[in-house]
């Protein structure tokens, strides 16, 4: 009943009589609570929620009536009145996607295409034939890589290059964010008397899919929208994967609709939506004189925690990362002082932000035996040897000239002997 005359006052103007006349037309008469509904509608929504249909549909049946009843009681429906939802406010820069057929030719799918790849009827879960699953799936030790295949792959690319992309990140984050990475991650933290690293545990799979649809919801997509592409963006993951985890609380995340590791929107994602959790730690980092900042899973704070401000610092944030709906890993906190060496996503801050000395002598070590012997210096037996050496003398040489003219040179002499 709710349903049908949400439907019906959307598909009205909004006007007192005009939706009265309208819930008569839908239910052949004119109960007495019609006007009393309507009343409370107009209250509660000075436009139409063309948007969320549901959402309307929810706060009739919600109308308390006498005695405690619902307002909206049960009545035969004469007439089924429906419109189309349509986008009422985007608030950021991103395509405005009306309704389902939208954003099949937004996607370059037909509507059955976008029935399957939303998974609607859950084949992917329950399938026991790889070739009708939209994932692959690789156990690496406790972490589970959920990759989708090719063309889910190349949908979800799209939505992130033209819609996620174009949605705001705290400044504070800056894993696969551009512009950013792990050194003006670690950069912040460099030269401070005590720094502090918490990591949070399971980080894409923490993300359920209903943040997901809300993430959506405030950018601006209606509820059939929101609802489809939160289904292309998350995934759950096949009871016979499940039969492998390593314990049952990430059996348990998995199980659920979440963010898959492997997926190209799942880091955008959860960087969205750690959005509050970014802002509030960066207002309790300044509460201790300190700075933040967060790369994926990994979070960093530094300043002068001394005298047992560190530790109330560390069980400050773990309260806020809970309330945020993450947990942070117990086994993996750490607290540095200038005397201990203070590492960042493999970089050392206790100066500036550096490769450790051993991992710089090793590569080149690495890169003279490569000018020596060519492609046999290779002992791990790489695809291409030539672009792993100048990705870890970038890595190593980074914001290091005196470390980058080494190294740039004993390249130089590596690759004569290495092919293409």
């Amino acid at each position: 009943m709710s349903t049908a005359l949400a439907d019906a006052f959307l598909a009205s103007r909004w006007h007192p009589a005009l939706l009265e006349r309208t819930g008569r037309r839908v239910l052949g008469s004119r109960p007495p609570w019609l006007p009393v509904a309507v009343a409370a509608v107009l209250r509660a929504y000075r436009n139409p929620p063309a948007d969320r249909p549901r959402e309307l549909a929810a706060f009739l049946a919600a109308l308390p009536g006498p005695r405690g009843w619902p307002l909206v009681s049960r009545h035969r429906i004469r007439v089924r009145l429906a419109t189309a939802v349509r986008v009422v406010r985007l608030r950021w820069d991103t395509p405005r996607i009306d309704d389902l057929a939208a954003l099949a030719d937004f996607l370059g799918l037909d509507g059955d295409e976008l029935d399957w790849y939303a998974d609607r009827k859950e084949i992917n879960r329950h399938a026991r034939d790889e070739r009708l699953r939209h994932y692959r799936y690789t156990w690496l030790g406790r972490r589970l890589i959920e990759a989708p295949k090719p063309r889910l792959r190349a949908v979800q690319r799209r939505l992130l290059d033209d819609v996620l992309g174009r949605l705001p990140v705290h400044r504070a984050a800056h894993g696969f964010v551009p512009g950013r990475g792990p050194h003006t991650f670690a950069a912040a933290h460099a030269g401070q008397p005590v720094v502090v690293r918490l990591d949070l545990a399971a980080f894409f799979s923490t993300v359920t899919a209903g943040r997901v649809y809300g993430l959506l919801r405030t950018a601006g997509y209606p509820e059939p929208v929101a609802h489809t592409l939160t289904a292309l963006l998350t995934t759950r993951t096949p009871a016979a994967v499940l039969r492998n985890a390593p314990d049952w609380h990430t059996a348990t995340l998995l199980r659920r609709p979440h963010l898959p590791q492997g997926a190209p929107t799942s880091p955008a994602l959860a960087n969205l939506l750690a959005y509050r959790l970014d802002r509030r730690l960066t207002g309790l980092a300044a509460r201790f004189g300190a700075a933040y900042t967060r790369y994926a899973d990994d979070l960093a704070f530094s300043g002068p925690l001394t005298g047992g401000a560190a530790g109330r610092l560390v069980a400050a944030a773990t309260t806020v990362v809970t309330a945020e709906g993450f947990r942070v890993h117990p086994g993996k906190t750490r607290i540095r002082g200038r005397a201990d060496r203070q590492l960042l996503t493999g970089l050392v801050v206790n100066d500036r932000p550096a490769v450790p000395r051993a991992e710089y002598d090793h590569l080149r070590a690495v890169l003279h035996d490569a000018a020596r012997n060519g492609p046999a210096a290779d002992r791990e037996g790489r695809a291409d040897f030539a672009a792993y050496l100048r990705g870890r003398v970038a890595w190593v040489s980074h914001a290091h000239p005196s470390r980058a003219a080494k190294l740039h040179r004993l390249l130089a002499a590596a690759l004569a002997g290495i092919p293409g």
